[in-house]
């Protein structure tokens, strides 16, 4: 009985050291096919449609980013470039400019009578952290933009060769970004924009982009706005990006107040109010990169609602270059 205890027992070891070899076979085979992480650097982007980086620049290097779209309404095509011109001031802070022309084509009245510019807009980024693998803090950074008052918006002979708002306008933002691996091992971007923008005031004269007639002098005051927006960036293969954009807006109403002056009659009282509007809507995109340093982007903005929102879709194409 002694000699079958002492076997049972020694076949028990062997059986639970079977078992346990088996076990490590099995979870190292489960381990080796798990697909790999991609690198970070091994994914090129060239940002989505809309959002905005949480990143800076290395000091002195230089972004160049133009966009060409149509802004595609009911009765209108508002054609239009935007580029993006960024500078590494240090490794933290980025300065650049983001030069607006424009060309409005309507069906219910004359077009522009030519290519006109837009309102400006300079700007800086200030990043405050950097994402590492590993961590789960993101890329924040703070955004400063002053937008100029350049384009035309009083005194038209056509409504088409509108293409500003006339008052200063300040916005400040948040931005984030992170990166998430996916269960096949590829990489997923994610940004995060918040902004609220202050206006000022207008001085307007004649017909303008608010609504008034030849004749009149006062003032518009543009309402505050606000903005939030994300994306998400797939890593298709090195060189191909999936992206996709969703935001929502939201303006504050619009007061213009003044008085026209008529022929051979007294100044008549103006007072005029555009309600606060909301809009919301998405933009899917494609990216492919030639290189590390130069890409290429192709997406649409669509916006599906909201309300004093005009729908309208905005095929865009676009050009990413880091230096």
């Amino acid at each position: 009985m002694r000699w079958q205890a002492k076997t049972a027992r020694r076949t028990a070891r062997r059986l639970a050291a079977l078992c346990a070899g088996l076990l490590g076979v099995g979870v190292a085979a489960a381990q080796d096919a798990s697909p790999p992480r991609q690198a970070l650097d091994d994914a090129w982007w060239t940002g989505p449609m809309l959002a905005n980086s949480a990143e800076t620049l290395p000091t002195g290097h230089m972004l160049i980013e133009p966009y060409v779209y149509d802004v595609t309404s009911k009765g209108s095509d508002a054609f239009g470039s935007r580029a993006y011109v960024l500078y590494g001031l240090t490794d933290r802070l980025t300065v650049g400019l983001i030069p607006i022309i424009g060309y409005n084509r309507v069906s219910n009245g004359p077009n522009s009578s030519g290519i006109g510019l837009g309102d400006q807009i300079v700007q800086a980024q200030y990043r405050l952290t950097r994402f590492h693998e590993g961590s789960w803090l993101p890329t924040l950074a703070v955004q400063l933009q002053e937008t100029l008052p350049t384009g035309r918006y009083d005194n038209l002979a056509r409504a088409s060769d509108g293409m500003g708002g006339g008052a200063w306008a300040t916005t400040l933002g948040l931005n984030a970004q992170s990166y998430f691996w996916m269960p096949n091992g590829r990489l997923l971007r994610v940004r995060l924009n918040l902004t609220r923008t202050f206006s000022g005031d207008a001085d307007v004269t004649g017909a303008s982009v608010y609504g008034t007639a030849p004749g009149f002098r006062g003032t518009a005051r543009p309402g505050d706005a606000f903005y939030i927006g994300t994306s998400f960036e797939y890593s298709l293969t090195r060189r191909w990006v999936l992206a996709l954009d969703l935001f929502r807006s939201h303006g504050a109403a619009t007061r213009v107040d003044g008085t026209t002056d008529p022929v051979d009659a007294l100044p008549t009282p103006v007072h005029l109010r555009a309600g606060s509007s909301d809009a919301w809507g998405y933009a899917p995109a494609v990216e492919y990169s030639f290189n590390s340093s130069l890409g290429v982007l192709l997406g649409a903005r669509v916006i599906v609602g909201g309300h004093n929102a005009t729908r309208s879709l905005t095929p865009a194409i676009a050009i990413n270059y880091v230096h």
